[in-house]
């Protein structure tokens, strides 16, 4: 079977919603049975199911079953491509707000 690569599209979607960005921080730590992802949040094991399907379609988590018991697996290697393509804006300078001020001070002096 292969794996066909997760498009960055599908990452940062998964990436944005907070519950599931909360799931991906638990699973830093080891796998985790979905009870025990679910423990934590006040919703539904099908509406946190949902979001462990999304996060496993991005690619960022493997789920497997082990007996009865389906766990959660944290897959970094997933996250590769997006971080990669942020860090293509890391070659940007910082933005210095307080000269950005004082330029607009001198350039529009009438301004409140």
């Amino acid at each position: 079977m292969t794996r066909r690569t997760p498009s960055l599209d599908a990452i940062f979607a998964a990436l944005a919603d907070p519950t599931r960005r909360a799931i991906l921080t638990m699973l830093l730590e080891d796998d985790m049975a979905v009870t025990d992802v679910a423990e934590p949040f006040e919703m539904s094991l099908a509406a946190i199911s949902k979001h462990l399907v999304v996060l496993a379609e991005a690619g960022l988590i493997s789920q497997e079953r082990r007996g009865r018991v389906k766990w959660c697996k944290l897959e970094p290697d997933a996250m590769r491509a997006a971080t990669v393509w942020i860090q293509g804006f890391g070659h940007f300078d910082p933005v210095d707000f307080d000269a950005f001020e004082r330029f607009l001070a001198t350039e529009l002096p009438d301004q409140p």
